[in-house]
């Protein structure tokens, strides 16, 4: 019987870097940015909180999922926006999903220097008091869980705890280019097979 010897191994070093961090050099100008994202369609929401002090309310075209399971959404907060710090300060928000009918809501949380809930008869409270606006074919009213710190903007992560869908939206609207468009069976296109 013979016995079996075995080599010793020669030790492999793997060098890991650490995740970039902070500001990467980038010959990507800012404008150039911009312009690449206007070609990049992206639906239209309406976002709404109140941390207490009043009701605060502004337009964003970066929600979306990330999770179903549980179920999380994302979006961006601009550190510009007049809205920006009562959002951050709010345990909860409401995500409203505009479709065309609702352009005006659109407009409205776009613009600056409006008081974007003088007009009572179109938004009333939840029970748990956020702010909603009447008729709006969907929203989501989400717990706040993280506040990410993005360059100049805030990711905001939230859960759902709570869906309302009066109907489907037929006519989702979206933003493209600089211009509000409404989705609907006229732009709808099938692949090829």
């Amino acid at each position: 019987m013979t016995e079996a010897t075995q080599e010793p191994t020669e030790a492999i070093t793997v060098e890991v870097q650490p995740p970039l961090v902070g500001i990467v050099d980038t010959p990507v100008t800012p404008e150039e940015f911009k312009a690449a994202f206007r070609n990049h369609a992206a639906g239209v929401a309406l976002i709404t909180a109140d941390p207490g002090t009043g009701p605060a309310a502004l337009t964003a075209t970066s929600v979306f999922s990330v999770s179903a399971v549980p179920p999380i959404l994302v979006f961006s907060l601009s550190d510009l926006s007049s809205s920006a710090p009562a959002i951050r300060e709010s345990e909860t928000v409401v995500v409203h999903l505009l479709d065309q009918d609702h352009l005006e809501l659109a407009v409205l949380g776009a613009t600056s220097g409006v008081d974007r809930f003088a007009d009572t008869s179109k938004w009333e409270r939840l029970p748990t008091g956020e702010p909603v606006f009447k008729g709006v074919p969907t929203w989501i009213r989400a717990q706040i869980t993280d506040l990410v710190p993005v360059g100049a903007s805030t990711l905001v992560v939230a859960t759902a705890v709570e869906v309302h869908e009066e109907r489907t939206v037929e006519t989702p609207l979206v933003y493209h280019n600089r211009s509000w468009h409404g989705l609907g069976e006229h732009s709808r296109i099938q692949p090829n097979d």
